[in-house]
């Protein structure tokens, strides 16, 4: 998901809360029953909607376009920039399909730095090497058992004790564990976490605040390997709401205020703050439970550090295990609009782009993986025929605001898409107005209501929402809807007194979905 940050110390606490279940959005003012049948119509309609006096000072960006004859239906400020929020992950969802294959698959490997002596004795390390699998460990996984798994191959070759470390190597990736451009105060929050080459179970962990006498709260942690020291400043008699601060860099969770009345307990989810040193831990306690000692410690490895190990002849690999096909990664980061899954895959890209060392448009090459992805991508628009100043990204997860889009570059996208070899990998991974992932609570009985395919995007005043869609004629069309700057309506007592954001943009996209007439016609 994308962030709607709420200002200081209490911000990822309660984006959590918000989190659990997305309400329904606000019914917008009501459109006309009868549906547009000609393209003058439908544009009557949106341009009234878009006349409201409250989005006086916001800026609407939209381009509809018919696929089949590629004429444009509609167009409003098509060739205006504008935040595109997690629409820009149907940039990298597109570049990581065209790059990588939708087979593509990342490993995850397990090695002993020499072979095991006699008597199970390895004189050497253990090196937990990952390679960017963003789903490595997810409950609902295949890795989800990894650490058991990976046991099991160390007992198998009978290693029994390990007189070295066990050392967690997130070197694979060149770079910081954040995107370019991603907020310091969105950090310690589960939707913002680190983007490390080892991570495990979304890099985050969950911290529960249980009411506790007189003292109000205890607060836990887990995983416990993850390393949180929770330093608890709750108290029954503060009169301040709970808050949750751990800052970027640190282990400490502070824990301040108390429980609202009648409140028992709540849940949060919160990111790891070493996701390399987690699964190495992880690993330590599973490989402790099966009886094999680990003499040394647990360390990270991460960029700019180098393991030299992993170049040495008497590696050994004791167990690898593959992550799903890059379409199920593309459908997760579509679908949830996840921001770990799709920064890895711009990321991966980037591995590969800069292995064969060649950015055209730059005068020198990049120094990140993350470098390395953004200037594959902007070899892609350039083929696709997007102008440079049509589309501008820092990343690849939408999260930054100096990410910027024009609707027609958007839909010039999604056009070419629709003529590639992964088109309908690509268009099954988005989500379905009504049915899953970010739209499974919109559009329910509109015309929209599971013929719309579109990916959402949500910033602080930043709103998109952009896809596919079947007019009531049976026409395809692509459309890319972005509202910029808009600050929603409140009354005197802070309460909203407008639709959700969301909701306008359903609204819009409804009528699209209503159209009933020809998309050729003058």
């Amino acid at each position: 998901m994308t962030s709607n940050r709420l200002p200081g110390l209490l911000a990822a606490l309660a984006l959590a809360a918000c989190s659990v279940a997305p309400p329904r959005a606000s019914a917008p003012p009501p459109v006309a029953v009868v549906a547009p049948k000609s393209p003058a119509a439908l544009a009557a309609r949106i341009d009234a909607y878009l006349a409201q006096p409250r989005f006086a000072a916001a800026a609407w960006g939209i381009h509809v376009v018919a696929l089949d004859s590629g004429r444009t239906l509609y167009a409003h400020d098509a060739d205006k920039l504008a935040v595109p929020a997690s629409n820009a992950k149907l940039y990298t969802a597109a570049l990581a399909l065209d790059a990588l294959g939708a087979n593509y698959r990342i490993a995850t490997s397990l090695y002993a730095t020499r072979a095991p002596g006699p008597h199970g004795v390895l004189r050497g390390d253990l090196l937990l090497v990952g390679r960017g699998d963003p789903g490595f460990g997810a409950a609902d996984g295949p890795t989800a058992d990894w650490a058991e798994r990976f046991t099991a191959a160390v007992v198998a070759r009978g290693i029994v004790r390990v007189r070295g470390d066990l050392v967690a190597d997130a070197t694979f990736y060149q770079g910081p564990e954040f995107g370019s451009g991603w907020e310091a105060g969105d950090l310690q929050s589960g939707f913002a976490a680190p983007v490390s080459a080892l991570g495990v179970a979304d890099n985050a962990v969950q911290v529960t605040v249980t009411r506790d006498g007189a003292r109000c709260c205890a607060v836990t942690v887990t995983p416990a390997e993850a390393g949180v020291a929770v330093v608890n400043r709750t108290s029954a008699s503060s009169g301040a709401a709970l808050g949750l601060y751990r800052a970027p860099g640190t282990a400490a969770l502070y824990a301040l205020g108390s429980l609202p009345a009648g409140v028992d307990a709540r849940s949060y989810t919160l990111s790891a703050p070493d996701p390399a040193m987690l699964a190495g831990n992880l690993l330590r306690t599973a490989l402790a439970r099966r009886g094999v000692r680990i003499d040394g410690r647990v360390r990270a490895l991460r960029w700019p550090q180098a393991d030299p190990a992993l170049a040495s002849p008497d590696l050994q690999t004791l167990a690898e295990l593959a992550s799903p096909p890059l379409s199920e990664l593309v459908r997760r980061a579509l679908k949830d609009s996840d921001n770990l899954y799709a920064q890895h895959l711009l990321l991966q890209v980037g591995v590969q782009a800069a292995r064969r060392g060649v950015c055209a448009d730059r005068a020198r090459p990049p120094d990140t993986s993350e470098g390395w992805g953004l200037c594959a991508l902007r070899a892609l628009l350039a083929r696709i025929g997007i102008a440079p100043g049509a589309a501008t990204f820092e990343e690849g997860s939408g999260l930054s605001r100096k990410d910027l889009v024009t609707p027609r570059a958007t839909t010039t996208l999604l056009a070419w898409v629709r003529t590639q070899p992964f088109a309908q990998t690509y268009l099954d991974a988005l989500p379905v107005a009504g049915v899953d992932g970010t739209l499974d609570h919109r559009f329910a009985g509109t015309p929209a209501d599971g013929r719309l395919r579109a990916k959402t995007g949500t910033l602080a005043h930043s709103y998109a929402l952009s896809g596919y869609v079947t007019d009531a004629a049976g026409e395809p069309l692509a459309f890319a809807l972005m509202l910029d700057r808009y600050l929603r309506p409140t009354d005197a007592q802070g309460a909203s007194a407008a639709p959700a954001p969301g909701a306008d943009l359903d609204a819009i996209a409804a009528l699209l979905a209503g159209y009933a007439g020809a998309t050729t016609q003058p």
